[in-house]
């Protein structure tokens, strides 16, 4: 992995899920990495997290519409497409924190996910 822009890491980050490519991810994510969502420490909970969403919904997918930077802050607005309808666009609101190039903590938020699979 070459890049360390807070931005550039949330694309790669969203690439490596919607190509299923998850253990790529790992390099993006600092060894202490903490989860608020989750409430864990390190990435692999949070690959866990990925391989159940695509094994029950095939077809979920990220689609980035903003990502805003602030120093080591990154805001990522996202849609997710592949999932039931629900009756609310499903939408993801994350932050990350940026430490040394890689992910160090991760908050959360959304609103039409199918997150009752986890």
């Amino acid at each position: 992995m070459t890049t360390r822009e807070p931005g550039d890491l949330v694309r790669r980050m969203v690439e490596c899920f919607n190509t299923r490519r998850f253990d790529e991810a790992d390099a993006l994510f600092a060894p202490d990495f903490f989860s608020h969502p989750l409430g864990t420490t390190g990435f692999e909970a949070g690959k866990r997290a990925w391989r159940t969403l695509v094994a029950h919904f095939p077809d979920y997918r990220i689609v980035v519409e903003d990502v805003l930077v602030d120093r080591d802050r990154v805001a990522v607005r996202s849609s997710v497409e592949g999932v039931p309808d629900r009756g609310v666009r499903p939408v993801l609101i994350e932050i990350f924190r940026v430490e040394d190039g890689r992910f160090a903590e991760a908050w959360g938020l959304g609103q039409g996910l199918p997150l009752d699979v986890l």
